[in-house]
């Protein structure tokens, strides 16, 4: 599909939408637009085998996000969102780079409300912040599995925090789903593109 391989092309030198100029913003979004209108599964939330799993953001305007990369002595790694449809839950994922022994890993989880075919409520409820090594990541299913049998993880491992769901919710509406790729656009403004992990 051109407007998918246009797409991808576009958002390749990027890193993420981190060296995006409002240029580049401009194109990116005009070129998702485009694919958004190619969307081929129209009810994404009823398409559970698509949806489900874990998916590596390739870009987003989301200067939350972007901000992590201006850490001193860091660079933002990857990035994943994973979806767990049976859980109603979504977990944000981002790897920090550092120097050795300093990897880092920022985790936010949050419950999912559909509230149409396309788009969900989103409230985030949890987050953990600390170094990669001693919080055992290995990768997100991993980790996920972690979080799903641990309340909280003692303070020798990391900061495990409670977040007002009802002051920190979103929604998250997703405009373009394929086997591989999805396009999604948040309450914020923010478009996000992600590659299934």
């Amino acid at each position: 599909m051109l407007g998918k391989a246009e797409l991808l092309d576009a958002i390749a030198p990027l890193n993420r939408g981190v060296s995006a100029t409002a240029s580049d913003r401009l194109a990116i979004n005009a070129a998702a637009t485009r694919l958004e209108d190619l969307n081929p599964t129209p009810d994404p939330l009823t398409a559970r085998s698509r949806l489900e799993g874990d998916w590596l953001l390739l870009y987003t305007t989301s200067q939350e996000l972007l901000n992590i990369d201006r850490l001193p002595l860091a660079s933002l790694g990857r990035i994943f969102q994973c979806i767990r449809l049976d859980e109603t839950r979504i977990y944000n994922l981002a790897e920090v780079a550092g120097p050795p022994g300093l990897a880092g890993l920022v985790a936010v989880a949050a419950r999912l409300e559909p509230v149409s075919t396309r788009r969900v409520q989103v409230g985030f409820e949890r987050g953990v912040v600390g170094l990669q090594w001693l919080l055992g990541y290995a990768n997100p299913a991993q980790f996920i599995e972690t979080l799903q049998r641990t309340p909280r993880l003692s303070l020798l491992k990391g900061i495990d925090f409670t977040i007002n769901a009802q002051r920190q919710a979103g929604w998250l509406e997703i405009t373009y789903l394929d086997d591989d790729l999805r396009i999604s656009r948040g309450n914020q403004g923010n478009l996000f593109i992600l590659r299934k992990a």
